[in-house]
């Protein structure tokens, strides 16, 4: 069933949402049972598998959307199924390929690169994910370019659930031969969450295709040509952010562990300083991000159309909507995040030495919160090449500085923060400059400061309340008590300051 543009928007919202929610359950849990040293073997894989999965994709996720658009418009059916038959061809040659390969270099790699043998299991374990993955950004696409973001949505949820059922069983399962197997174990849960939804939206597209794939399929090949030139014309600049981005953080473990081996740090404190980094810090920095990523998703095909028609207005007005979501959200985020540092760290994970990572990135991630919603105005308005050169920009500073501040061993990992703070700022500038170049978009700053006021004032309100009435309290109550009564103040002063009105609220409620 397709929806509108706030519709698909509100139920990809409510799901990540709970999919982020689901994630950091399965996060705490993976923390409490492979400690900081096993979360850095888990994540050292990771960026080796995005990297493969984005040379995979090759894009196509955003042309698929893109096409599918244009030809559900003229009710194209045939033109539809070249789409899908071209992309799945592509994507799935590609799995294949890019799967031995992991398998075959992941013990190369693990030893000379990431600096730690054990890195291994977890890599080798990771694999089968890859044409699973394949064969989800396709369906994924078509759904997308349909403007029906249910599918997506539950498929999500799902994979987190079954993620969350399995992890602890998997993990301890095999934490009794070692810790890289573990590792290994929270790897296949992934894997296993993964297959679920895909078989979850491949029945959706069964019961509601509205053409054969398999009937005729080399046939259709035969003549999708042209197909494949205008889904590459498309997916290849598309891809160049992504592919920038995933090298960067293929990159990242290789230079971070190498920096601190030149400033003095051992092996295995190296990996848990960088276990604590991306497995701990970054994640929750990245939770705002679920609303804007679903204002991402929906605005490519909006601002396509729109530009289709010269409908700058219409642009300018989605825009407006997703910047201003992501500041509502971003800003209170970040400003809470920064304040109860401490707090929130020791709930979650135990590790309140890590609340220095939150200090030094948490002013900074406004940038990361405003930077998925350009990006996708960007390849919405052809402009993948303007936006792949600024990711690449911000790419090679950060990997520079990834290497000058980390290996100075009075900042060590301190400074890999620092560099991730660097990029997240740079990149967002660099995209809304070409944003407002092009659609005459004028940044509000008024409106900012507005926001930014009215988070500040929640957050310092409630840390007085908490200091003066529940210092004796446990750190949970404390912690729990933060987050429900700086919320709380924060939609009672944007209400009272005019930010939400309740007429703007009705108008998000999807129509059943």
């Amino acid at each position: 069933m397709k929806q509108t543009f706030i519709q698909g928007t509100i139920i990809l919202i409510i799901a990540g949402l709970v999919t982020r929610i689901l994630g950091f359950i399965n996060r705490i849990i993976t923390a409490k049972i492979l400690g900081a040293e096993g979360v850095g073997l888990y994540m050292m894989a990771f960026p080796s598998l995005l990297l493969i999965i984005t040379l995979t994709q090759l894009g196509l996720p955003v042309a698929i959307s893109k096409l599918i658009a244009e030809a559900d418009i003229q009710n194209d059916t045939r033109k539809m199924k070249k789409v899908l038959v071209v992309s799945l061809c592509v994507t799935g040659t590609l799995s294949v390929l890019f799967t031995i390969a992991l398998l075959t270099a992941a013990p190369f790699f693990a030893k000379y690169f990431l600096t730690d043998d054990r890195a291994l299991y977890p890599l080798i374990a990771i694999t089968p994910i890859i044409p699973i993955v394949a064969v989800s950004a396709v369906l994924r696409g078509y759904f997308q370019g349909r403007q029906n973001m249910k599918p997506t949505a539950i498929s999500q949820v799902l994979e987190q659930t079954v993620r969350i059922s399995l992890v602890a069983v998997c993990t301890k399962a095999l934490l009794p031969y070692g810790l890289e197997y573990a590792a290994a174990g929270a790897m296949l849960s992934v894997v296993a969450g993964e297959l679920v939804s895909l078989l979850y939206m491949m029945k959706c597209f069964k019961s509601n295709k509205p053409l054969k794939v398999r009937s005729q399929f080399l046939e259709a090949l035969k003549e999708s040509k042209n197909t494949f030139h205008n889904l590459m014309a498309i997916a290849l600049p598309a891809t160049g952010s992504r592919m920038i981005g995933s090298i960067s953080l293929f990159f990242e473990p290789i230079i971070i562990a190498q920096s601190l081996a030149l400033a003095g740090v051992a092996t295995a404190a190296a990996t848990a300083q960088y276990g604590e980094l991306s497995g701990f810090v970054i994640p929750l920095l990245f939770l705002p991000t679920f609303i804007t990523y679903s204002f991402s998703v929906t605005l490519v095909p909006a601002v396509s159309e729109a530009a289709a028609n010269n409908n700058y207005a219409v642009i300018q007005n989605r825009l407006r909507q997703t910047l201003r979501t992501a500041l509502l959200a971003g800003v209170f985020s970040s400003l809470f995040l920064y304040v109860f540092a401490e707090l929130v760290m020791t709930v979650m994970y135990d590790a309140p030495h890590t609340a220095y990572y939150i200090k030094i990135l948490a002013p900074f991630s406004i940038f990361l919160y405003l930077q998925g919603p350009l990006q996708a105005v960007l390849q919405g308005l052809n402009l993948a090449r303007s936006a792949m050169i600024n990711t690449l920009v911000g790419a090679v500073i950060k990997m520079a500085a990834l290497f000058v501040l980390t290996s100075q061993p009075e900042l060590g990992i301190k400074g890999a923060a620092l560099a991730v703070a660097i990029n997240m700022m740079l990149v967002t500038l660099l995209h809304l400059y070409v944003v407002s170049k092009t659609v005459g978009f004028i940044f509000e700053a008024g409106y900012c400061f507005l926001v930014i006021l009215t988070a500040l004032s929640s957050v310092i309100g409630t840390q007085i309340i908490i200091n003066h009435f529940l210092e004796e309290q446990t750190t949970f109550i404390q912690t729990a008590a933060a987050a429900l009564l700086s919320a709380g103040l924060y939609f009672i002063l944007l209400f009272s300051a005019g930010i939400i009105k309740w007429n703007q609220l009705k108008k998000l409620v999807p129509k059943v």
